[in-house]
């Protein structure tokens, strides 16, 4: 049997220790990993801070500029400022213009020095004439034009003189409710004929539509006739036209002028009456219409016949035109000419209308 001598021996020669060579070769190799490390950690630091470095630099420029450029840009931007990017300021500053030019023709409808300014068919420049006479006319009224064509009224080269002296007198008319039809061809066919018609476009000649004729009228004429004075008269007038143009003639020059024979009367509430009113509750528990001029005839000067042109949209008509041109004066610092020359229903001997 083996003895435990022995048995340790032969571990001793089985388990027998490196060479001294050995372990040194292993201590070199494991002195070198930690150098490495260093080396790797130096070159990540040096990358690190160099990229760091680099973005500072970056921050530092983008900094500057945009400090730079707001410096030189409005906290707030404009409306103009915005235009001015835009490339509208031209249009800016004409609708501004227009504004202005807007605001300037309102005004000329009430101030009584506004000068000329007319809007007429030949030129605001020319001299105004002395008088627009519109006598109001209709469809089945052929034979009373030609009677009034051969008394008092003018035609042919006589109304052309007349006409060249100031005096510019036309039959005034609308359309036919049914556009085209022979009513609207045969006015046509005698105004190409005669040269003695105002053709109001924009109204209907009917009945129920009488009351509005009056707005189209004074607009009609004043832009195309520059005069002192525009005169409506009835179908069933007769004119002294000279005793009417000397009268004229004499206010030449004057502003503001609404002419006629004055008058007020009852207003009429009963629709199955003749006159009646349908807005007759706006004349008050009294009941009376207020003061103005006949409708057979009235004169009114070119600046209240030009506030008409302006303001027609937002007039209120009246069953009666005589009323509804009232009430429009009133509102204005007109000057009232009540003349009993114009009285065409009375007694007076001289006067300038009488009926027809």
């Amino acid at each position: 049997m083996e003895t435990l001598a022995s048995a340790m021996r032969r571990d001793n020669r089985r388990f027998k220790p490196p060479s001294s060579s050995s372990s040194s070769s292993a201590a070199a190799s494991a002195g070198r990993v930690p150098l490495v490390m260093a080396f790797l950690a130096c070159l990540a630091w040096v990358y690190v801070a160099g990229r760091l470095w680099q973005d500072a630099q970056t921050r530092a420029i983008l900094s500057g500029l945009l400090e730079k450029n707001t410096g030189n840009l409005p906290k707030e931007i404009s409306v103009d400022d915005k235009l001015r990017d835009l490339g509208c300021t031209g249009i800016g500053r004409k609708i501004a213009e227009a504004e202005m030019d807007i605001a300037k023709a309102k005004s000329e409808g009430y101030l009584w020095g506004n000068g000329t300014g007319g809007t007429g068919t030949e030129g605001s420049d020319r001299k105004k004439i002395l008088a627009v006479i519109g006598v109001y006319t209709g469809f089945g009224s052929r034979l009373k034009r030609n009677t009034f064509r051969g008394s008092w009224m003018p035609r042919g080269d006589a109304l052309k003189k007349l006409e060249e002296k100031g005096v510019v007198i036309r039959f005034v008319i609308g359309r036919s409710p049914n556009r085209g039809d022979s009513l609207d061809r045969n006015i046509n066919e005698e105004s190409r004929k005669t040269n003695d018609f105002l053709i109001l476009e924009s109204h209907e000649e009917a009945a129920e539509e009488l009351p509005k004729k009056v707005k189209f009228f004074f607009s009609a004429a004043i832009e195309a006739w520059d005069a002192e004075f525009y005169i409506k008269v009835d179908d069933n007038i007769n004119l002294d036209l000279a005793g009417l143009i000397e009268m004229l003639a004499g206010r030449r020059g004057s502003h503001g002028l609404y002419m006629g024979c004055m008058k007020s009367g009852a207003v009429v509430s009963e629709e199955e009456q003749q006159w009646y009113e349908p807005e007759w509750w706006k004349f008050g528990d009294s009941r009376t219409y207020f003061r103005h001029a006949s409708g057979s005839l009235f004169i009114l000067s070119n600046n209240l016949a030009r506030y008409i042109n302006i303001n027609s949209a937002s007039l209120q008509s009246y069953a009666h035109d005589d009323i509804s041109v009232g009430s429009w004066m009133m509102g204005l610092n007109a000057t009232y000419v009540d003349d009993d020359r114009l009285c065409c229903l009375s007694s007076v001997q001289e006067k300038v209308c009488s009926i027809g």
